[in-house]
């Protein structure tokens, strides 16, 4: 919405990604469960199911995740859009081209070789913020960390254990979009 010729729709996708970005990520997994699940109703699951309260817990988070890492997506998409150049989108313009084709055919696959790398680094935050989804109920992390510790000694293994595991999903996927971003990258 960002890029669209439409005025209007410019800037509900510029208000949307602006006020999002600059919100708390925990302000949106709590107004998620607090304004959308308590407030409004919306559970997003059968409250007659035996899982229900789990099951909506996780779906608000998944939500509030998702609203969040979407800005970011957004001004990552659209700042490669930003450097493809003029001329290509020109030239489809020329060619008879409407908005969406030449969005689609010709800037968005120039886009993304420009982008992999950053959108790598969209994808480890968002797996760094599900950690916060812990404010309503979902990682079960924070609580077997709770359980665990009984001693000063304990908090620093049970800490540890917990960054390792971040350490270990989150390094080979920076490593892995740093080789693809190379592979595909367009010489300049």
């Amino acid at each position: 919405m960002r890029l669209a010729p439409v005025p209007m729709l410019t800037w509900i996708g510029t208000t949307y990604v602006n006020v999002v970005r600059n919100t708390p990520l925990t302000l949106i997994i709590l107004f998620c469960s607090f304004g959308l699940s308590q407030t409004l109703g919306i559970t997003l699951v059968d409250p007659k199911s035996v899982t229900s309260i789990e099951d909506s817990n996780f779906r608000l988070a998944m939500l509030g995740l998702m609203v969040y890492t979407a800005a970011f997506v957004c001004e990552t998409v659209r700042s490669g859009v930003n450097t493809v150049p003029l001329g290509q989108a020109e030239a489809a313009r020329s060619l008879g081209l409407t908005f969406s084709q030449n969005l689609r055919i010709i800037l968005l696959p120039q886009a993304f070789r420009a982008v992999i790398i950053p959108l790598g680094s969209v994808l480890i935050a968002l797996t760094k913020n599900t950690t916060i989804a812990s404010a309503i109920g979902v990682a079960e992390a924070a609580l077997l960390m709770k359980e665990m510790i009984e001693n000063t000694a304990a908090i620093l293994t049970v800490g540890t254990i917990f960054a390792l595991g971040f350490v270990i999903l989150t390094l080979p996927t920076g490593l892995f979009f740093g080789w693809l971003g190379k592979r595909l990258a367009v010489a300049r």
